[in-house]
C-alpha cells in the first residue's frame, strides 16, 4: 500500500477543495449581509491543510492501485466533509456546534438533504449559497471532476473512477480515456445547470435563488434557501420545472452523452431525428419511467379520493411533484407530505429505496439493481417449475454475466446490513425506533426527508445519532461496498 503516494494526492485534492470556499466568499461580498470572513478563513485553513499533506509526500508518485483507489475515495469524502465543516464551526449564525457541523457538511457533500438548521430566510446568502454549492459539487462526485486535473499532474485516474462512479456497470466508460469520460459528464452536468437556472428564473424565482435552486435540482440533493423548500415560491410552473430537471438528471448520464453524441451526427449511419430511440431502448429508462407513471397516479387517485385539496389541478401538480421529488431521493417538497391521507406517505418514503438509475446523481438502490433483482426472482419462480432449465437472465438481446447478479445480490444485502446496524445504533443513541427508522433511511438512501420528528429537519435527532447517520449518508454515497471493503482484513494484505 502506497501510503504516502496516497496522502500527496488526498492533499492536491483537499487544495482544490479549497478553493470552493472563495466562491460564497464572493457571495458575501456581493450582497454585504456577512459571512465572508468565514469562509477565507476556512480557505486558508483548507489550503494549509492540502499543502502540508502534499509537500511531506511530494516525491512520492507511484501508480495507483484497485486497492489505492478505493482508499483514496474514502480519506477523500471522510477529510472534505470535515474540513466542509469549518466554515459552520467558524461562523456565528447559524450557531451549529460540532456534531451538527459535521452532519450538515456531510449532508451536503453526499447530496441528502438533511438538515439541522431551520431559520433558513433570515441567514445570510453566502451561507446558503454554500449549503447549495456542496450539494452541486457532490452530485456528479467531487473524484469525477477531479480525475478530470488529476493526469495533468501525472496521476492515473481510472481507479479514482470506478471506486466512486454510482452504479454496477463501473467498467462502463464513454470515451477510451478516462479524463475525457470525466469532462464530458461534468459538461452535460454544467449545461443542466444552466439550463434549470434560466428556467426557474424565467418563471419568476430571483437570480440568486434560480441558481441556487439549480445546484440542488440538478444534483438531485434537496437543500433549499428557505424553510418551506420548493412551497415557498407557490408555483406550479416552478414545480413542473423541478419535476422536470429531476427526471432529467435521475436517468443514467451515459445515456444523455450517447444523446449529444448522437445529435451532434458522431454516429455515422443513424438519423438525427432517430437519437430519442437511445432513451427508449434502454430498458433501466423505461422501467425508471414505468415506476414513476405508477407511483403518480396512485398518488393522483389517493389524493383525489379523499378531497385532500381544493381541486384536481392541485391534486395533480402536488402529487407529481412530491412523487418524483421523494421517489428520485431530492427531497424537495411543496407540502407536507407526512400528512397525507392513506398509505401514500409511507409509500413514497420506501419508493426512495429504488432511487434513480445506475450512473445518475440519485441516491438509493438503484433502477438497475431493483430490475435485476426483479428479474433474478422471475427466475427462481420459474427454476421451481422447471428445476433442470439453464435460464440466463436477459435484458431484450444481452445476456446478463452470473458475476452482474452475484455482485447486485452482494451489494443488496450489505446495503440492508449496514441499514440494520444503523437503525440499531440509532435507537441506541435514543431515538424512538419509528424515528430512527425514518433517520436511517432517509440517510442512507439520501433522501433527506422522511416521516415522524424528521419530517422538516434533523434538529430533535440526538448529537451521537448524527455521527451514525453521517456514517450512513457516506455509505449510501459511495453504495456501501467501496467504503466496507476498507474495513476487510484482505484490503490490507500485500
Amino acid at each position: 500500500m502506497q501510503f504516502f503516494s496516497i496522502i500527496r494526492i488526498v492533499g492536491i485534492l483537499v487544495m482544490c477543495f479549497s478553493f470552493t470556499m472563495l466562491v460564497p466568499a464572493f457571495v458575501a461580498l456581493l450582497y454585504g449581509d456577512g459571512g465572508g470572513r468565514a469562509f477565507l478563513e476556512a480557505f486558508v485553513l483548507n489550503f494549509s491543510v492540502g499543502t502540508l499533506l502534499w509537500w511531506f509526500c511530494r516525491h512520492h508518485k507511484y501508480e495507483l492501485r484497485s486497492r489505492e483507489g478505493f482508499l483514496i475515495v474514502v480519506l477523500f469524502w471522510v477529510v472534505l466533509g470535515t474540513l466542509g465543516a469549518v466554515p459552520f464551526i467558524l461562523l456565528e449564525q447559524p450557531d451549529l456546534n460540532f456534531s451538527e457541523s459535521i452532519f450538515e457538511s456531510f449532508s451536503g457533500l453526499t447530496t441528502t438533504g438533511a438538515t439541522v438548521i431551520t431559520g433558513l430566510d433570515s441567514l445570510p446568502k453566502a451561507i446558503l449559497f454554500y449549503r447549495q454549492f456542496l450539494q452541486w459539487l457532490g452530485g456528479m462526485g467531487i473524484i469525477v471532476l477531479a480525475v478530470a486535473i488529476i493526469p495533468l499532474l501525472g496521476i492515473g485516474g481510472m481507479q479514482l473512477y470506478r471506486a466512486e462512479m454510482p452504479g454496477p456497470l463501473k467498467e462502463q466508460k464513454m470515451r477510451p480515456r478516462i479524463a475525457e469520460t470525466a469532462k464530458a459528464l461534468w459538461l452535460i452536468y454544467l449545461s443542466l445547470t444552466i439550463l434549470c437556472a434560466l428556467a426557474y428564473w424565467l418563471a419568476g424565482m430571483s437570480g440568486f435563488d434560480a441558481i441556487s435552486h439549480s445546484f440542488a435540482t440538478v444534483a438531485i440533493g434537496g437543500f433549499s434557501t428557505h424553510d418551506a423548500s420548493i412551497g415557498y415560491f407557490n408555483s406550479e410552473t416552478i414545480n413542473y420545472i423541478t419535476v422536470f430537471f429531476l427526471l432529467i438528471s435521475s436517468c443514467n448520464f451515459a445515456l444523455h452523452f450517447a444523446f449529444f453524441d448522437q445529435f451532434h451526427g458522431r454516429y455515422k449511419g443513424q438519423a438525427r431525428n432517430r437519437f430519442l430511440r437511445l432513451y427508449w431502448r434502454d430498458y433501466e429508462f423505461r422501467f425508471f419511467i414505468l415506476v414513476q407513471i405508477s407511483l403518480f397516479l396512485i398518488c393522483f387517485f389517493v389524493l383525489w379520493a379523499y378531497s385532500y385539496f381544493d381541486n384536481n389541478q392541485t391534486t395533480l401538480s402536488q402529487a407529481l411533484f412530491q412523487s418524483v421529488s421523494i421517489s428520485t431521493t431530492a427531497g424537495f417538497t411543496t407540502n407536507d407530505f407526512s400528512s397525507w391521507p392513506s398509505f401514500l406517505p409511507l409509500l413514497l418514503v420506501l419508493a426512495s429505496f429504488i432511487g434513480g438509475c445506475a450512473g445518475s446523481t440519485g441516491g438509493g438502490l438503484k433502477m438497475f439493481r431493483v430490475l435485476l433483482l426483479y428479474l433474478q426472482g422471475k427466475r427462481e419462480i420459474h427454476r421451481f417449475i422447471h428445476p433442470n432449465v439453464i435460464q440466463p437472465i436477459k435484458l431484450g438481446k444481452y445476456v446478463l454475466s452470473e458475476r452482474i447478479v452475484e455482485g447486485v445480490w452482494a451489494f443488496f444485502s450489505a446495503y440492508f446490513f449496514v441499514f440494520v446496524v444503523c437503525w440499531l445504533m440509532t435507537i441506541a443513541c435514543g431515538m424512538e425506533t419509528f424515528d430512527a427508522l425514518n433517520a436511517v433511511i432517509a440517510s442512507m438512501n439520501n433522501v433527506g426527508p422522511a416521516l415522524g420528528t424528521v419530517s422538516n429537519n434533523f434538529t430533535q435527532v440526538p448529537d451521537s445519532a448524527k455521527w451514525v447517520l453521517t456514517f450512513a449518508m457516506v455509505c449510501g454515497r459511495l453504495e456501501v461496498f467501496t467504503l466496507l471493503v476498507i474495513f476487510s482484513p484482505t484490503f490490507w494484505r500485500d
